[in-house]
């Protein structure tokens, strides 16, 4: 025997000891990816939602790397808050590209008791995560039950001729608004962007009919336009030719006034020159005025032996006669 004993029992191969610590380094890395799991990112267009055994601890987790209990203590449930979701009123997405209707989908009555096909899109977004995820079990059919309400309370209130016309807009923004306002009673955690009536038309057996009424009203709209323009057109002109008229019929006043004005100023100065000598003024005024009235008449000259010379008044006619 050997000066040094050796103990063979510490003599264990490297490889047996490696085998033994097996298990334990495998669970220390199971452990260590356990706690990882308690690591999150939310990326920059979502939000996160945070439950502990199904209760909700953090409501709202925005953008960024964050921790929680590893799981399943904590449960991470991430949402595009910033996506816009679509959701159609009165029929399927398919419809709108395929051109057709499901009456019992889209039928809507009107205040005046007119049945419309209508079909409407709804766009909506998450505003509160939590409240999206755990209010309601199929959100989408909350908001569309309550969009359709709005729809078909509005449209009760018009009549159909403003559903295609005019109120189209209004009705739309009125449904959106009260629309909202329901959801956010109800905690949905939704936020509606806009409800927009992409088509509204008559049944297709009223649909002749609503055409000529189209119709006829373009045409006593045009007739209207054509009345209106020839109204402001010809009003003008009259109102025109009337005040040419006032401004003539007052300066032919003011000419006759002021002619009238002359005439007597002359007829008193006439006057007092005729009193100064009423004899010789009396003969010259008598024979002014014979001057001027004699050559506008017929004259028969008698001498006083009471002759008549017939010779004048056969010249006289025969220069009558011979005017053209």
């Amino acid at each position: 025997m050997s000066l040094v004993e050796i103990d063979t029992r510490q003599l264990t191969p490297v490889s047996s000891r490696w085998q033994e610590s097996r298990p334990l380094r495998l669970l220390a890395g199971l452990f260590a990816l356990w706690l990882l799991t308690a690591i999150y990112i939310v990326p920059a267009d979502q939000q996160a939602v945070v439950t502990r055994f199904g209760k909700v601890v953090e409501p709202r987790v925005m953008p960024g790397i964050h921790l929680s209990l590893p799981w399943p203590v904590d449960r991470v449930t991430k949402l595009r808050v910033q996506q816009l979701q679509r959701l159609m009123i009165g029929g399927d997405p398919s419809d709108a590209v395929l051109g057709r209707m499901q009456p019992a989908l889209s039928q809507f009555l009107t205040g005046d008791q007119n049945l419309l096909h209508l079909r409407a899109v709804v766009q909506y977004s998450v505003s509160i995560p939590a409240d999206y995820l755990f209010t309601a079990e199929n959100i989408s059919q909350l908001i569309a039950a309550t969009v359709e309400a709005e729809l078909t309370r509005r449209l009760a209130r018009r009549f159909v001729d403003a559903v295609l016309t005019t109120e189209k807009a209004a009705i739309q923004e009125e449904v959106r608004a009260a629309a909202q306002q329901q959801l956010n009673a109800y905690r949905s955690g939704v936020a509606l962007a806009s409800v927009n009536i992409e088509s509204a038309a008559p049944p297709a057996e009223a649909a002749e009919a609503f055409r000529d009424v189209a119709s006829a009203r373009a045409d006593a709209a045009r007739i209207v336009n054509e009345a209106q323009g020839y109204a402001n057109d010809i009003i003008p002109k009259a109102r025109g030719q009337a005040q040419q008229m006032l401004e003539s019929a007052a300066a032919y006043r003011q000419r006759k006034i002021n002619q009238a004005l002359g005439d007597a100023a002359r007829f008193t100065q006439l006057a007092a020159e005729y009193e100064k000598a009423a004899a010789v003024n009396g003969r010259r005024l008598y024979a002014e005025t014979m001057e001027q009235v004699l050559p506008r008449i017929r004259k028969l000259i008698v001498d006083r032996k009471g002759n008549l010379d017939l010779t004048i008044i056969r010249k006289q006619r025969d220069a009558e006669a011979a005017k053209p």
